[in-house]
Protein backbone atom coordinates (compact mmCIF):
# COMPACT_ATOMS: atom_id res chain seq x y z
CA UNK A 1 0.00 0.00 0.00
CA UNK A 2 1.41 3.59 -1.11
CA UNK A 3 2.69 5.88 1.51
CA UNK A 4 0.11 8.16 3.05
CA UNK A 5 0.58 11.54 1.82
CA UNK A 6 1.40 14.78 4.59
CA UNK A 7 0.25 17.75 2.69
CA UNK A 8 2.06 21.09 4.15
CA UNK A 9 0.41 24.57 3.39
CA UNK A 10 3.14 25.35 1.04
CA UNK A 11 1.86 22.50 -1.45
CA UNK A 12 -1.61 23.79 -1.08
CA UNK A 13 -0.72 27.09 -1.23
CA UNK A 14 1.12 25.72 -4.77
CA UNK A 15 -1.93 23.83 -6.10
CA UNK A 16 -4.00 26.97 -5.19
CA UNK A 17 -1.94 29.88 -6.24
CA UNK A 18 -1.11 27.65 -10.03
CA UNK A 19 -4.85 26.95 -10.39
CA UNK A 20 -6.24 30.58 -10.18
CA UNK A 21 -3.05 31.15 -12.47
CA UNK A 22 -4.54 28.95 -14.86
CA UNK A 23 -2.63 25.76 -14.99
CA UNK A 24 -3.30 22.37 -15.69
CA UNK A 25 -3.72 19.47 -13.46
CA UNK A 26 -0.87 18.18 -15.22
CA UNK A 27 1.86 20.99 -15.45
CA UNK A 28 0.59 21.60 -11.31
CA UNK A 29 1.70 17.82 -10.81
CA UNK A 30 4.95 17.88 -12.86
CA UNK A 31 5.64 21.43 -10.38
CA UNK A 32 4.94 19.45 -7.32
CA UNK A 33 6.33 16.26 -8.40
CA UNK A 34 3.05 13.89 -8.39
CA UNK A 35 0.89 12.43 -10.34
CA UNK A 36 -2.24 14.34 -12.02
CA UNK A 37 -4.62 12.58 -10.28
CA UNK A 38 -3.40 13.14 -6.87
CA UNK A 39 -3.71 16.80 -7.99
CA UNK A 40 -6.99 16.66 -8.71
CA UNK A 41 -8.03 14.74 -5.28
CA UNK A 42 -6.41 17.82 -3.39
CA UNK A 43 -7.42 20.47 -5.64
CA UNK A 44 -10.97 19.35 -4.98
CA UNK A 45 -10.65 19.05 -1.22
CA UNK A 46 -9.03 22.46 -0.71
CA UNK A 47 -11.44 23.79 -3.18
CA UNK A 48 -8.49 25.02 -5.65
CA UNK A 49 -10.79 27.19 -7.93
CA UNK A 50 -9.89 28.26 -11.90
CA UNK A 51 -7.92 26.72 -14.29
CA UNK A 52 -7.28 26.54 -18.42
CA UNK A 53 -9.92 28.73 -19.79
CA UNK A 54 -12.36 26.65 -21.93
CA UNK A 55 -13.02 27.61 -25.26
CA UNK A 56 -16.39 29.25 -25.75
CA UNK A 57 -18.86 27.26 -27.61
CA UNK A 58 -19.03 28.28 -31.63
CA UNK A 59 -22.31 29.43 -32.60
CA UNK A 60 -24.46 27.28 -33.82
CA UNK A 61 -26.73 27.65 -36.91
CA UNK A 62 -30.44 27.68 -36.37
CA UNK A 63 -32.00 24.19 -36.50
CA UNK A 64 -34.32 23.91 -40.05
CA UNK A 65 -37.60 23.88 -39.86
CA UNK A 66 -38.59 20.02 -39.17
CA UNK A 67 -41.84 20.23 -41.19
CA UNK A 68 -40.19 21.85 -45.00
CA UNK A 69 -40.53 19.27 -47.81
CA UNK A 70 -38.01 17.23 -48.32
CA UNK A 71 -35.10 18.21 -51.03
CA UNK A 72 -35.41 17.77 -54.44
CA UNK A 73 -33.24 14.77 -56.23
CA UNK A 74 -29.64 16.84 -57.11
CA UNK A 75 -30.65 19.68 -54.05
CA UNK A 76 -26.61 21.70 -53.96
CA UNK A 77 -27.18 20.70 -50.22
CA UNK A 78 -28.46 17.27 -49.94
CA UNK A 79 -25.86 16.58 -52.79
CA UNK A 80 -22.71 18.14 -51.26
CA UNK A 81 -23.11 16.54 -47.62
CA UNK A 82 -23.90 12.93 -49.80
CA UNK A 83 -20.40 13.19 -51.67
CA UNK A 84 -18.41 15.41 -49.36
CA UNK A 85 -15.04 13.10 -48.72
CA UNK A 86 -15.98 10.88 -51.70
CA UNK A 87 -14.73 10.44 -55.19
CA UNK A 88 -17.67 12.73 -56.22
CA UNK A 89 -16.83 15.66 -53.80
CA UNK A 90 -16.84 18.71 -56.16
CA UNK A 91 -18.64 17.08 -59.07
CA UNK A 92 -22.05 18.54 -60.01
CA UNK A 93 -25.24 16.60 -59.81
CA UNK A 94 -26.31 15.26 -62.95
CA UNK A 95 -30.10 13.90 -63.26
CA UNK A 96 -30.70 10.80 -64.47
CA UNK A 97 -32.40 10.51 -68.19
CA UNK A 98 -36.37 10.31 -67.94
CA UNK A 99 -37.26 6.42 -69.05
CA UNK A 100 -38.87 6.01 -72.06
CA UNK A 101 -42.86 4.79 -71.43
CA UNK A 102 -42.77 1.44 -73.25
CA UNK A 103 -45.60 1.61 -76.28
CA UNK A 104 -48.55 0.56 -76.19
CA UNK A 105 -49.04 -2.71 -78.81
CA UNK A 106 -53.06 -2.36 -79.26
CA UNK A 107 -52.41 1.45 -80.04
CA UNK A 108 -54.63 2.18 -77.47
CA UNK A 109 -53.91 5.00 -74.96
CA UNK A 110 -54.54 3.58 -71.26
Amino acid sequence: MPERLNWTRAADQTILSMRAAGATWAAIGTALGLSRNTIIERGRRINALGGPATLPKQAREPEEDRNRPPLPAGDPVSWGLLTEGTILDGIEYVPPHEPRKPANPEGDEA
